[in-house]
């Protein structure tokens, strides 16, 4: 395709491409480290992709109904460094030149809240194909609930690069069947079939037929794609756009490092610099006549997208113009969930509900009960559970499921998907304008946990709903038993993990979740039904500091115990009977650590004082997480084994979770630091 004069010759694609090639292999070799083979084998697919099909405005990397374009074999960032350098967007060529720099724009993989033009951060194989399906899914609900009849005004594709490692993670198996299912035919994939990973040549370790796979999946599936051919790439992209029921796969074969006679379809050229010398035979080899980070004002003018992006976007606020004038109140609500706007409703029916004392259950009922409260009014709210529904109660009464026959619906069956279901709700919120949960039980929190990891990376506040808590869930036993569950979940950095006592804490909990704007939440709930305990204005105020004095009203107490979920009630009933043998116990409910270890030292000496030695913490887990708080004098009564099987109450008094046992350890305490 012959476009513009370049020093009295005709600038061709394979000219467009080469400039990709060559300014991801000159960053590599300047920073002596990254990717330079999957940049320089998708080039092609990317000049055809990005000049000609996709539907984004430099100008604005925001603009609403923009495709979404996501590298998920991320570790290829220069691709998509060079890509948004050469089209407009604000990154210059000294932010290519600091490519993997301290500080820099351009990190060794993309990151979304670094780079404007980045969708997703991406570099754990997998998940940005499984980001992706969430995106879909996120077009797909909000047309549905939209787009009127000649005013579509959600209508765009999500577009994905994949390699063979992101095929082999199972996670790419548990989005792309689901995928397959709902039926998200504006996802369209391009997997590189280099056969190349960092260890060889993939036929030692992955021999599946890829296209029988995604058949079976229910996908539309264009194989033997030359990923070196304008024209086929170019004829594929079309065909795949045609599709109305189905995902598409487009089968790439590509050469890793193309143009490196030394390296190029070799392991060699997949995550380590080339090397100079190197650099000026490919030169040679493309006849690529420039040094490095140089490129001809006529490549940058036919790459530049930011006249047509600008034709893209006015063309949409075009057709917004007349949607708002005739669905007036349609466009005020879509607009309000774009900006991220939590109606005020939904606090103060939430406030309401937390000053009303409730029946005795099971935190995992309270939780559906307040999600029945104020779900309706929250259209944004997107989610399900991972073939647990039943258990889990993640719903509001009346939820229509998501499918592709009912695609505003708002409840996802995912399927026995733990990690799908986590980085897919991950990129339902990177879309925009939905509002995503994902639920399972805690323990298989571990199945999640890369991308409950990146959610706190990327400062998504995605509501994590886990349920049957720990040991106190009784008959499953160990397998089922969270025991190291929640410690662990503590130390991701960002992530707010709750383990609220009764209902009052559980609304709260679910106050923060819905007005955090980047902080994801991990609710653990429990199976076995907890007493409401009871609490003042105030007390009920404080929930929302993460820690609170929930029983005790001594000004010098002679000890102090902190407690979450189940033996927070168990720890009042202990102190109740203590005061009766003249022994004054304060009571500390932390549902939320990370909330408390937030609030001002004045608040936290309010409630434990510092330096102060009698302090018990008690939690039916591994209390790694709680030394901080003891010190070196207190004491802890928690988990240091896995659990049993047994019935709820029988496990918890086995392990110590009892009134009895709480009473002789205080006492114990007490003895000890006289």
């Amino acid at each position: 395709m012959w476009d513009v004069q370049l020093n009295g010759k005709a600038v061709n694609n394979k000219t467009l491409a080469n400039a990709i090639r060559f300014l991801s292999l000159d960053a590599v070799n300047n920073a002596n480290s990254g990717h330079p083979g999957a940049p320089m084998g998708m080039a092609d697919i990317a000049t055809i992709l990005w000049r000609e099909f996709l539907k984004h405005n430099p100008n604005n990397p925001n603009w609403f109904n923009r495709d979404r374009f996501v590298l998920s074999n991320g570790h290829g960032s220069m691709l998509l460094y060079s890509l948004l350098h050469l089209t407009g967007y604000n990154l210059s060529i000294n932010d290519i030149k600091n490519f993997r720099q301290l500080d820099s724009i351009t990190p060794g993989h993309p990151e979304c809240d670094i780079t404007e033009g980045v969708e997703t951060t991406t570099g754990p194989l997998g998940q940005g194909l499984a980001n992706a399906v969430g995106m879909a899914i996120a077009e797909k609900s909000l047309s549905a609930e939209y787009n009127k009849k000649g005013h579509e005004i959600i209508d765009h594709h999500t577009y994905v690069f994949t390699g063979d490692g992101c095929l082999m993670e199972g996670i790419s198996h548990e989005a792309c069947s689901l995928a397959g299912t709902l039926k998200l035919n504006k996802l369209i994939v391009f997997y590189d079939m280099n056969k190349i990973s960092i260890d060889g040549n993939v036929n030692g370790w992955f021999t599946e037929n890829v296209p029988a796979r995604f058949k079976s999946y229910g996908w539309n599936v264009i194989k033997d794609v030359n990923g070196h051919d304008f024209v086929n790439i170019r004829n594929a992209i079309k065909k795949a756009k045609l599709e109305k029921n189905r995902p598409t796969i487009i089968c790439c074969r590509t050469v890793i490092g193309y143009g490196s006679p030394k390296f190029q379809g070799t392991s060699q050229a997949h995550g380590a610099p080339l090397g100079h010398d190197e650099a000026e035979v490919v030169r040679k080899k493309l006849e690529w006549k420039y040094k490095p980070f140089e490129i001809p004002k006529d490549i940058y003018l036919k790459w530049n997208a930011k006249v047509k992006g600008k034709q893209y976007e006015d063309a949409w606020t075009l057709k917004v113009n007349k949607y708002k004038k005739l669905y007036r109140r349609e466009f005020a609500e879509l607009e309000r969930r774009i900006k991220r706007k939590i109606p005020k409703t939904i606090i103060t029916k939430l406030n309401n509900f937390m000053s009303k004392n409730h029946a005795p259950m099971a935190t995992r009922k309270s939780s559906q009960i307040v999600m029945t409260e104020f779900g309706k009014l929250m259209p944004e709210l997107i989610g399900g559970s991972a073939d647990l529904k039943g258990s889990n109660l993640s719903y509001y009464d009346d939820m229509d499921s998501f499918s592709h026959s009912n695609p505003s619906g708002k409840y996802i069956y995912y399927g026995v998907r733990e990690f799908g279901m986590s980085a897919i709700s991950n990129g339902i919120f990177l879309h925009g304008a939905s509002r995503p949960f994902a639920s399972t039980f805690l323990i298989f929190s571990e199945y999640a946990k890369n991308a409950i990891r990146m959610s706190a990376l990327m400062k998504l506040p995605i509501i994590y709903i886990f349920t049957h808590d720990s040991i106190g869930l009784g008959e499953d036993g160990p397998t089922h038993q969270a025991v190291e569950q929640l410690s662990s979940l503590r130390l991701v950095p960002g992530l707010d993990v709750w383990r609220p006592a009764d209902t009052q804490e559980t609304a709260a909990a679910w106050r923060e979740a819905i007005l955090s704007q980047e902080r994801p939440i991990a609710f653990a709930l429990s199976r076995q039904t907890l007493k409401e305990i009871p609490k003042t204005k105030r007390q009920i105020s404080n929930i929302s500091r993460g820690g609170y004095v929930v029983y005790g009203d001594s000004s010098d107490p002679d000890a102090i115990i902190i407690a979450t979920g189940s033996e927070v009630s168990l720890s009042v009933s202990a102190a109740e009977q203590l005061k009766i043998k003249g022994v004054n116990i304060r009571v500390i409910s932390m549902p939320c650590q990370e909330v408390y270890e937030r609030q001002p030292l004045a608040y936290k000496n309010k409630c434990i004082p510092e330096n102060y030695d009698n302090i018990l913490a008690i939690e039916s887990g591994i209390g790694d997480s709680w030394h901080r708080f003891v010190g070196k004098k207190g004491a802890m009564i928690s988990m240091e084994s896995f659990g049993l099987s047994g019935t709820g109450r029988d496990v918890m008094n086995h392990f110590g979770f009892s009134v009895s046992n709480i009473k002789k350890n205080i006492n114990k305490l007490i003895k000890k630091n006289r």
